[in-house]
Order: structure tokens, then sequence, then C-alpha cells
């Protein structure tokens, strides 16, 4: 069972990192997950309670990808696994870009599109998500998550469990602190407090065409 991989949770982040895995070489054998109401996740049984981690590893399987989106869930869950003896595999898109100089952790997602340049650093747990650019010396805490096309520029830092929404764009040299919220579409110009939410002007019409 060197190539057999279980995958925690069932839902959409699941289904996209079990076609990573499955794109890089590894058997996807079951997921995971809080429910089985939906019997399979793109083709792989679903399970329902963290009870089958025993016996899967009692049976053979010792590799584990946490699928899950949320953040804190993400971190529990992996930490469990983790005690059991598991093994945490990443699952990193052939479609990204990650230089050589980088550093990446255990049980990352890095999805397609994802450009990661020189000596940044990934921690356990994150996620970079599809086409979302971390560039040279970023540090992206553990189980943080860069949304969809973020885009980071030089020097940033994103605490653990920090969340950044889809299209956020930062500046050189911020600091987002841990478990802060950055709400989509969002432009960092300024250091973020841990814990603190941002959320970017909403919708406004300025103007009626015609």
């Amino acid at each position: 069972m060197n190539n057999s991989v279980i995958v925690l949770g069932g839902g959409g982040h699941a289904k996209v990192v079990i076609e990573i895995l499955r794109s890089t070489g590894y058997d996807v054998s079951y997921c995971i997950a809080a429910s089985d109401d939906v019997p399979y996740c793109v083709g792989v049984p679903v399970l329902c309670g963290d009870h089958h981690l025993s016996r899967l590893l009692d049976a053979g399987h010792s590799k584990l990808f946490p699928g899950i989106g949320s953040n804190a869930v993400r971190g529990r869950a992996a930490e469990q696994a983790l005690k059991l003896g598991y093994e945490l595999v990443n699952a990193v898109s052939p479609m990204a870009s990650i230089s050589p100089s980088s550093i990446i952790g255990k049980g990352v997602a890095i999805m397609g599109g994802v450009i990661v340049n020189a000596e940044s650093r990934i921690e356990d747990l994150a996620i970079i998500n599809t086409g979302a650019t971390v560039d040279h010396d970023c540090h992206v805490g553990f189980s943080a998550h860069v949304a969809p096309q973020c885009a980071l520029a030089g020097n940033v830092r994103v605490g653990d469990f920090a969340f950044l929404g889809i299209g956020t764009k930062v500046i050189p040299e911020i600091v987002i602190g841990e478990n802060a919220l950055v709400g989509a579409g969002s432009i960092i110009i300024r250091d973020v407090p841990p814990s603190s939410k941002v959320i970017n002007r909403m919708h406004q019409i300025v103007s009626q065409r015609g």
C-alpha cells in the first residue's frame, strides 16, 4: 500500500485534492468524513466517522491527506491522525510552479496555477489555492488558507490559521496576524492584527449606463 492515501473530508476541497493526488501517482483508497450522505467523492468511497482511522491503520494504510477546507477543523483532524501514527503527504498540482529554494511543509495543498517563488516557506497543513501567487521570501503559516487568485508580494507573512479570501492582494512586507480573516477582493496595504476581520469596501453603484 505504498501509494495508498486516506483523505480526511468528503466535500468540495476533498474533490480537488483527490484529483491532484491521483495525478501525482497516489491511489486514494477512502475518504473519512463527518457524514456519508454522499457515498462517493469523485469515485472514492466515503466512510463516516473518525473511528475508521484506527481500523484502516491496522489494515496497513499509513499515508493521509487532510482534505478539509476549514482551517481549525483541518488542524484538529490532522493532529488526531498524527497521534495515531499516520504520515501526512502533500497534494501539489503538477500545474503549479514551485521554486526549488522554497520550503514546503507536510499536509500542504498547492493547487493548479499556483506560483511559489524563491525562498518562500509554506508551513504544514496550509492551502495555496487555485491560481494564487506567493512571491519571494513569503511565509504562510500553519493551517492557513490563501484562496484562489490571491497575490502576495515579497516578504509577506501570513499567520497560523489565517484566511485570505478570493482575489486578495497584499503589498510587500505586510504581516497578517494569526487567525485573521481577510474578505474577498481586499487590497491589504497595512498590517492586519491577529484574530481580526478585514472586509473590502462593499459593492457600490457609482453610475447608471445609458
